[in-house]
């Protein structure tokens, strides 16, 4: 949903009669996930709830980099940047190898690159 704009959800026809769809419920229930892998989905989900790992997570898109150049590119401090790496970390979705003294930070694979890539696509729908 797009800010400023609210949308009404029509009811359909068949719940004025409060009928239960059995084959349906049964359906869904059985192919819902375990509370435990609903519960790791927010969790993964509430990593991309704040717009500064967003951006991290975009500029990571675009190049592998290390902490100085990410705080440069999004004027942020090396210590707000690495304080978000970490929930990133902890979230499976950022991974780090060293380089010398430095640590070069990339997306962990093709799923969050395709998360970024189809939210993106979403918004600007």
């Amino acid at each position: 949903m797009r800010a400023g704009k609210i949308y009404a959800m029509a009811e359909a026809p068949c719940c004025e009669e409060k009928e239960v769809h059995a084959d349906k419920v049964q359906y869904v229930n059985a192919n819902m996930p375990s509370e435990d892998e609903l519960y790791d989905l927010a969790e993964l989900f509430k990593a991309f709830g704040d717009s500064t790992r967003i951006r991290i997570l975009f500029a990571l898109f675009e190049a592998d980099i290390c902490v100085c150049d990410l705080a440069e590119s999004l004027n942020m401090t090396q210590s707000a940047i690495s304080h978000q790496l970490r929930l990133l970390k902890q979230a499976g979705l950022v991974n780090g190898r060293r380089e010398g003294k430095q640590i070069i930070y990339y997306l962990a694979d093709d799923h969050v690159r395709t998360i970024i890539a189809m939210g993106l696509e979403h918004i600007n729908e």
